[in-house]
């Protein structure tokens, strides 16, 4: 999409915003003529980097006699309601898929779901974003940020964002599928979210799913079903899932593969959670694929999936799933290079206003990003865009200090090389938070 159109949808979106459903007192709240209004103050807060307040500020209003000081932006956030960024996240990406058609692999959307752990601010106070992992252990405060990501269109299309002792992925998961306005799509995501809760609702959408589950002989929901003991296969299970134990039914459930019992303690919505005596016994009908395939010379993957076998080959589920990776390297992108590490409040609410709107510019970004044409030419590797230098430039461009033809000049001068298959030991540690109090200058 063209930088100027894209630019235009998000301002537009933004003044549509009405104080009526943002203000957490509309009679008063934002009714006099300040230096922040509700579009500004919303403007403001998409603008914000890593800076203090102050500076942030600074940046945006560069004319002493126009520019807020922290003070009064923080008394004009505090007006705002919590979701405000959550409906311009979602009117922004609506806006964007009406005015382009998004891409598509055999008619079908490729989306991932997957979390993300994002460390704020310590906040003692909320004992709902605090974690003390060992005893003696200085406690941090942490948030789940839940994403559906579209891996072609390279966008997030739907966000959860959880405290950390209120984290459900497979919830947000159900959440997301559930009130999407996608009609056909196929949902990828990792081993947290194998259930046939989840299963069921992505059937009952009418979509299709590709999950990697537990190998075979782990506790995942493989265990007791009746696989070849091979180190690839791809096997059809047609199973009746029901809550009711009677004898008859224990009889049933010795075949493993077309019978299961789920208890009343795991989620199954379309399942009652008692079945009475009284009652017939109520089945619901799952059908998935298990597939098996190596992929290095001792470790395995399994996928479970309901795309059908004539038309997806294992070699094909194989080449699917390792598309998922995207949304990991979205997520890397989301917090180094957009700055989601970067928060100007301890104050959970505010926080949430900050992960959406980290969002919103990720998806500016990259949509302004992917319509760069990179000229091909005889290189030992193909180009991409450098997304680090390209967020810097259009960060500039929405500010005005570059005009529309010079951001795809400039982005297509910014390249780094495309190294297939190369790897990169993947590594977990603590990063740290960088806050800002809000009258640091």
């Amino acid at each position: 999409m063209k930088p100027k159109t894209l630019k235009e949808i998000l301002r537009r979106e933004v003044d549509s915003l009405d104080v009526s459903e943002c203000a957490k007192d509309p009679d008063r709240d934002f009714s006099r003529t300040r230096k922040l209004p509700l579009n500004t103050l919303i403007t403001t807060m998409l603008h914000m980097e890593g800076q203090s307040v102050g500076n942030e500020l600074l940046s945006v209003f560069p004319k002493a006699s126009e520019t807020p000081s922290p003070a009064a932006f923080v008394q004009q956030r505090n007006k705002l309601k919590s979701g405000v960024f959550d409906v311009l996240f979602r009117s922004f990406v609506e806006a964007v898929e009406a005015a382009q058609a998004p891409r598509m692999f055999r008619g079908m959307r490729l989306l991932a779901i997957d979390g993300s752990e994002i460390h704020i601010p310590t906040d003692l106070s909320n004992e709902k974003t605090l974690c003390v992992s060992n005893e003696g252990q200085t406690p941090y405060s942490m948030m789940h940020l839940n994403a559906m990501y579209d891996l072609l269109q390279r966008t997030y299309v739907d966000e959860i964002v959880q405290d950390f002792r209120e984290m459900n992925e497979n919830a947000a998961f159900v959440e997301m599928v559930d009130r999407s306005w996608i009609d056909k799509a196929l949902v990828m995501a990792d081993r947290n979210y194998e259930s046939f809760n989840g299963f069921a609702h992505v059937i009952e959408k009418g979509w299709y799913f590709l999950i990697r589950v537990k190998d075979v002989g782990s506790s995942g929901m493989l265990k007791g079903l009746d696989l070849p003991v091979e180190d690839f296969f791809d096997v059809e299970i047609n199973l009746n899932l029901t809550r009711k134990q009677t004898n008859a039914v224990k009889a049933l459930l010795h075949d493993r593969n077309h019978y299961r019992w789920i208890p009343s303690t795991s989620t199954f919505d379309y399942l009652p959670v008692r079945n009475r005596r009284t009652e017939s016994t109520k089945w619901y009908p799952l059908s998935f694929r298990v597939v098996r395939f190596p992929i290095s010379e001792d470790s395995y993957e399994v996928i479970i999936t309901n795309l059908p076998a004539e038309e997806f080959p294992p070699p094909e589920i194989k080449k699917l799933y390792a598309m998922r990776w995207g949304i990991e390297t979205s997520f890397r992108a989301l917090k180094y290079t957009v700055g989601l590490l970067y928060f100007h409040s301890k104050k959970a609410e505010y926080i949430r206003h900050e992960i959406a709107a980290r969002l919103i510019m990720y998806n500016f970004f990259e949509l302004i990003t992917t319509h760069v044409i990179i000229m091909t030419k005889d290189r030992k590797y193909s180009y991409k865009a450098n997304f680090t230098r390209a967020v810097h430039i259009c960060r500039m461009f929405l500010k005005g200090d570059i005009s529309p033809p010079d951001v795809e000049t400039q982005i297509a001068r910014n390249i780094v090389p495309i190294r297939p298959d190369r790897q990169r030991k993947r590594e977990r540690q603590f990063s740290s938070v960088i806050s800002f109090a809000y009258r640091l200058s």
